[in-house]
């Protein structure tokens, strides 16, 4: 699981430092899986490789805009300031994942990261689209959005026709990135969830949802699915 690097305040201490909520990890924990942290710092394919070699999955998690660079765009007066190495980071750590088949899991950011590493963009604010902040109210409250499922597809398979979001995002995919299908959208129409088309990509897990299942623990169907996936990635490793 990515994690974040930015100033943190704990007992005295005021540093520089790595670190990621807890209810991320225990999603995977409740789901029966174990999570390593890994957190931004300078790297090359080759240390990626290495780093992978020791996981069988992927997660993507929430935090900081990407840098509209890397889409071809000029920051919006509302994104973030960039976050380069954590960018660099976990777009590295995603290309050797895909290039592997490794399972992998998007969440908020995360899949916003997955759609700008397979060349698709996003749109920076959706205030000035939709004329509202629903999907990122602000002071750390989540909205709730419904989502509609597009059917034929893996989260489909996962969750059925519809469900019930937790939002706390200002951004949004607008262009998919290159072999990536829609499989949620809200009552906006704005793009929810996306996932590599399994069309094309059958034996490869890689599903991004904008919301943040980790706030409804009640509902583990999206971690146990990912931790379900890299059972099978690991055992399969395990046999070549």
């Amino acid at each position: 699981m990515t994690t974040y690097l930015q100033q943190a305040q704990t007992g005295v201490w005021d540093v520089h430092a790595s670190f990621l909520p807890a209810i991320y990890f225990r999603g995977v924990n409740l789901a029966g899986g174990v999570a390593v942290l890994l957190p931004p710092q300078p790297v090359d394919c080759g240390a990626a490789a290495r780093v992978l070699d020791g996981l069988d999955g992927l997660i993507l998690t929430g935090g900081k805009d990407v840098d509209p660079g890397r889409y071809g765009q000029q920051p919006h007066p509302t994104t973030d300031e960039p976050d380069h190495v954590r960018d660099a980071w976990e777009l590295t750590l995603l290309d050797e994942a895909l290039r592997r088949g490794v399972p992998v899991l998007g969440i908020c950011r995360g899949a916003q990261v997955l759609n700008v590493a397979l060349g698709g963009t996003l749109i920076q604010h959706l205030p000035d689209v939709l004329g509202h902040t629903h999907h990122q109210k602000g002071d750390a409250v989540f909205g709730t959005s419904a989502v509609r499922i597009e059917p034929g597809t893996r989260l489909a398979d996962l969750i059925g026709k519809t469900s019930d979001a937790q939002c706390y995002h200002h951004q949004a995919i607008d262009r998919v990135g290159d072999g990536l299908i829609v499989s949620a959208r809200d009552d906006d129409g704005v793009i929810e969830a996306v996932e590599l088309d399994r069309a094309c990509h059958p034996d490869q897990w890689v599903v991004a949802v904008q919301w943040h299942p980790e706030e409804r623990l009640d509902d583990l169907r999206l971690f146990a699915a990912m931790v379900a996936a890299a059972g099978q990635y690991g055992t399969e490793r395990a046999s070549t």
